[in-house]
């Protein structure tokens, strides 16, 4: 059988099935042999590990036989992964695995972008990660909690840095909106991704470093560096023991970044919904769980719908944030 007829059949069966909500795997024939999901960091970084444990799981399901393939291609802040996915088939053949700044926040940051919120349509949030705050050993460690952190960069202005994995980035406008809101300037030292940040951290060459929570994990248990904060609404459950800025008196900065699954625009409502099915599927499947827990991200499907409204509610929640930072790509 072609793919082709494959296709139409799958389509039929899920239509039959659409009013049911019922996606029984290998009830029909599977949509696509393979999909490819593009992903717009390196290889080993923690969203790439949602996109490679997810592709794996979905093969035999009833979106895909096989396991997905992922393709990297870094740049761009993430950028490039989404240029790429703008064109390519809106069959179900291939996704993209973004963070909801790529379309939450950039639109507010650039000025020219070869893409726009209505060019995609989500499929499902693949995992949430909570940012972090961590000193180094330029910071002395009488600091344990944020108020003391403010406390010394106030009176140690020339010190007074912090870290982000790359200008325009949801932890650069963290580190921001906590100068803003404590009165207390900080210089910002943009890195090109969390892992050179962290390691001049640790090095004592900034004062502290904002980024993914996970990124600090290692680091924290070889006495490191110390996490001073985490952007949940509720504590990280890798780190109970650390406050959230929320109940540090900073509730602005409570956030929960997600990575998230995207099909072209255009893309069949059944096929987004057989690739819904599986990547939900794939996300309750323990050996996912763990292996994202490992680096710092909690596995957490949802339905296209849930993920559109939380890409709507970041962006007009960061317009107006971005506006008060005063921060542009041009900037």
């Amino acid at each position: 059988m072609s793919n082709r007829r494959q296709f139409i059949q799958g389509l039929s069966a899920l239509g039959a099935l659409g009013s049911t909500g019922l996606l029984a795997p290998n009830a029909f024939a599977q949509l696509v042999e393979q999909c490819k999901i593009f992903y717009g960091f390196p290889a080993g970084s923690s969203g790439d590990s949602v996109a490679r444990r997810v592709g794996e799981k979905v093969a035999g399901s009833a979106f895909s036989k096989n396991a997905a393939v992922v393709e990297n291609k870094p740049g761009a802040g993430g950028r490039i992964a989404l240029e790429s996915l703008k064109p390519a088939p809106a069959d179900g053949s291939v996704l993209a695995l973004s963070p909801f700044s790529a379309l939450a926040i950039y639109p507010h940051i650039y000025s020219k972008m070869n893409y726009e919120m209505k060019d995609f349509v989500p499929v499902s949030i693949g995992a949430v990660m909570h940012h972090g705050l961590a000193v180094g050993p330029l910071v002395p460690a009488s600091v344990k909690t944020l108020k003391d952190f403010l406390a010394w960069a106030k009176a140690n202005p020339k010190d007074a840095s912090y870290g982000s994995p790359g200008a325009g980035s949801t932890p650069h406008f963290l580190g921001a909106l906590l100068g803003l809101n404590s009165g207390v300037e900080m210089r910002h030292v943009p890195y090109r991704g969390s892992i050179p940040g962290v390691t001049d951290l640790v090095g004592g060459q900034i004062a502290a470093m904002l980024t993914p929570s996970g990124d600090f994990i290692a680091n924290a248990k070889a006495g490191k560096l110390r996490i001073l904060a985490t952007s949940g609404e509720k504590r990280s459950p890798f780190l109970p023991d650390v406050a959230t800025f929320a109940e540090q008196g900073f509730a602005d900065l409570t956030t929960e970044e997600w990575f998230g699954f995207y099909a072209p625009a255009k893309t069949p409502a059944p096929v987004i919904a057989a690739a819904n099915a599986a990547i939900n599927a794939a996300l309750k499947d323990k050996t996912v769980i763990d292996s994202l827990a490992l680096v710092g991200l909690i596995a957490q499907g949802s339905t296209a719908e849930e993920m559109g409204r939380s890409q709507k509610h970041e962006f007009e929640r960061w317009g107006p944030l971005v506006k008060r930072i005063g921060f542009s790509a041009e900037s």
